[in-house]
């Protein structure tokens, strides 16, 4: 029964042979390329932990934020823009929380609903505390797919960064053989 039992550790030894382990035919550039992989691994966990850190903060301070917004509904007076049309404003009314009606101008950033829309209808938009319309606050998910768009950037940039680095390093050891045959 002794060789049935498992020892704790074992994988990871054998991880660890098998990924640097002797080898005869393994380059020096192989060994190179698996420490590579490993350590963008490990920078691909790490910036996954950042990332989702921020994104709470993120989703915190939005949250925090879209509390001193209030949604509305709107109704046009006039015809809402089309895209080709410099006309970005129509004027509109709406109800505040405390049931007053105010009436003012809507633009295609604080309500996006006016496109292509007919006098007379309703459409969402949100007002801050002192009734003027603001640009909606931002989805949970548009905050996520910010952070990892910037999170995939990063890494891009860094790997980059080090693809050029090994592109340079290698122009250097060749370069001088290839323009010196001129």
């Amino acid at each position: 029964m002794r060789g049935s039992a498992r020892r704790p550790g074992r994988p990871l030894r054998r991880l660890g042979r098998l990924l640097l382990g002797r080898n005869e035919l393994r380059r020096p550039t192989d060994r190179i390329e698996v420490l590579i992989v490993a350590s963008l691994t490990a920078t691909f966990l790490t910036a996954a932990i950042v990332a989702a850190v921020l994104a709470g903060h993120l989703y915190q301070s939005q949250h925090a934020m879209a509390a001193r917004v209030r949604p509305a509904v709107a109704v046009l007076a006039q015809p809402g823009p089309v895209a080709a049309s410099q006309t970005t404003a129509v004027g509109a009314t709406w109800r505040l929380p405390n049931g007053t009606q105010r009436s003012g101008t809507l633009t295609t950033m604080t309500a996006p609903a006016i496109y292509y829309a007919s006098a007379g209808t309703s459409v969402p938009v949100w007002l801050d505390r002192s009734g003027r319309p603001v640009a909606s606050p931002p989805s949970p998910s548009e905050m996520i797919a910010v952070v990892l768009i910037l999170c995939y950037y990063l890494c891009r940039g860094l790997l980059d960064r080090h693809r050029l680095a090994r592109w340079e390093s290698a122009w250097a050891a060749v370069g001088p053989r290839w323009t010196s045959r001129r």
